[in-house]
C-alpha cells in the first residue's frame, strides 16, 4: 500500500455491501476510522446480481449520499466482482453463502469455494498488485485460502482472514475481569481458525506490564473455564440474544484489522489470519490465525513463542480443523 496516506485517494471494494456488516462498515470507513481524515475514499460496492440485493444496495448508497461525507471521493455499484475490483487498493470480502437448514459444514465449504474462486479470479485480473484483501465471510480462513489460490499473479501475503473479532472479544473479557482499559492489555493472541476451535492464548498477555497470569492467580481456571468458552461461543450467544448474527462488532474488527495492517501497530501484537510460511509447523499456505506486528503496510508473525502441552493440544485441534477444511475443497481449485 502507501506509506503516506495524506492527500491520497484509496479505492476500497466491498462485497456483500448491502448486508448487515457492509452497512455498518461503510460509515466507519467514510468517517475516517480506517485511514484518518486526510484520505479520500472511492467506494466500489458489490452485491449479487439479484433484484432484492441490488435494490438494497441503491438504498445504502442513497443513505451514504445523505451523510455528505467529506471523505467520499466517488461511489459506484457493481454486480460483477470483475468490475467491482477494478484497481482496488483494498478488497473486503464479506459476501458469502450462508449455512441453510440441513446444510452440513462440507456443503457450506463447497458452496463458498465457488464464490471465492470467482472472486479470487476477479482480483487476479482487475485489482492492483498491491491490493490488500480481507476475507470476512465465513468460513473466513478457508475462503481466504480459496481466493488466494485463485489469484496466482498476486502475492499470497496480500490475502488475510479476519481473526480480529475473536481477538477483540478476548480483550473485552480480560478488561472486564481485571477492570482495566483495553489499551492496557498487550501480547494477547488467538491461534487458528475463526471457529469455536480457535485458541485464545493468554500466556504472554500483560496488563500495564504485569503478567495476566499473576493478576488472575487467585482464579487460575478463569481462562479455561470462562474466557475460552465465552469467546468461542460469542457468535452463537449474540444470535440467540438479538436474533441476528454479529454485524457492528464484525465491521469494527474489519476496520481494526485493516487500519493496523496499513498504518502499523508500533510493535504491538494483533491477531490476523495469514498464509503460513511454515511458522510453528503450520503447513505452508494454510491461512492460520497467529500473532503479528504490522509496519508500513506489511505484517510479520511473532516468532519463537513456546507452546506448552496444553497450548499445543489446543493449537493442534484448530490446525486439524483447518487441514480438514482444506482437504474438502482442494479438488475444486483445480
Amino acid at each position: 500500500m502507501v506509506n503516506k496516506l495524506q492527500d491520497k485517494v484509496v479505492n476500497v471494494a466491498i462485497t456483500g455491501a448491502a448486508g448487515q456488516i457492509g452497512y455498518a462498515l461503510v460509515y466507519r470507513i467514510l468517517s475516517g476510522d480506517l485511514l484518518g481524515q486526510d484520505c479520500q475514499i472511492n467506494l466500489q460496492l458489490i452485491e449479487i446480481d439479484r433484484e432484492p440485493a441490488q435494490k438494497a444496495l441503491v438504498g445504502v448508497m442513497m443513505e451514504i449520499e445523505d451523510c455528505a461525507f467529506p471523505l467520499l471521493h466517488s461511489m459506484t455499484a457493481h454486480s460483477s466482482p470483475l468490475t467491482g475490483f477494478k484497481d482496488a487498493d483494498v478488497a473486503i470480502l464479506i459476501g458469502a453463502s450462508p449455512r441453510g437448514p440441513g446444510m452440513e459444514r462440507n456443503d457450506l465449504l463447497k458452496a463458498n469455494a465457488n464464490i471465492f474462486k470467482i472472486q479470487g479470479n476477479a482480483l487476479n485480473s482487475a485489482a492492483k498488485e498491491t491490493v490488500k484483501v480481507l476475507v470476512v465471510g465465513n468460513p473466513a480462513n478457508t475462503n481466504a485460502f480459496i481466493a488466494m489460490k485463485s489469484a496466482p499473479n498476486l502475492p499470497q501475503e496480500n490475502f488475510t482472514a479476519m481473526m480480529r473479532l475473536d481477538h477483540n472479544r478476548a480483550l473485552a473479557q480480560i478488561s472486564k475481569k481485571i477492570g482495566c482499559s483495553i489499551s492496557d492489555i498487550s501480547n494477547l493472541c488467538v491461534w487458528g481458525n475463526h471457529s469455536p476451535t480457535m485458541f485464545v492464548d493468554t500466556r504472554f498477555a500483560t496488563v500495564n506490564g504485569k503478567a495476566l497470569e499473576q493478576l488472575i492467580s487467585s482464579d487460575k481456571k478463569w481462562v479455561t473455564n470462562t474466557l475460552l468458552p465465552v469467546v468461542s461461543r460469542r457468535g452463537a450467544a449474540i444470535i440467540e440474544a438479538r436474533g441476528l448474527s454479529s454485524a457492528a462488532s464484525a465491521a469494527n474488527a474489519a476496520v481494526d484489522h485493516l487500519r493496523d495492517w496499513m498504518v502499523g501497530t508500533d510493535g504491538k501484537w494483533v491477531t490476523m489470519g495469514v498464509p503460513s510460511k511454515g511458522e510453528y509447523g503450520i503447513p505452508e499456505e494454510l491461512v492460520f490465525g497467529m500473532p503479528v506486528t504490522c509496519d508500513k503496510g506489511d505484517y510479520n508473525s511473532v516468532p519463537n513463542l513456546p507452546l506448552n502441552e496444553y497450548a499445543y493440544s489446543k493449537f493442534k485441534l484448530t490446525l486439524n480443523e483447518l487441514l480438514e477444511e482444506q482437504k474438502n475443497i482442494i479438488d475444486l481449485l483445480k
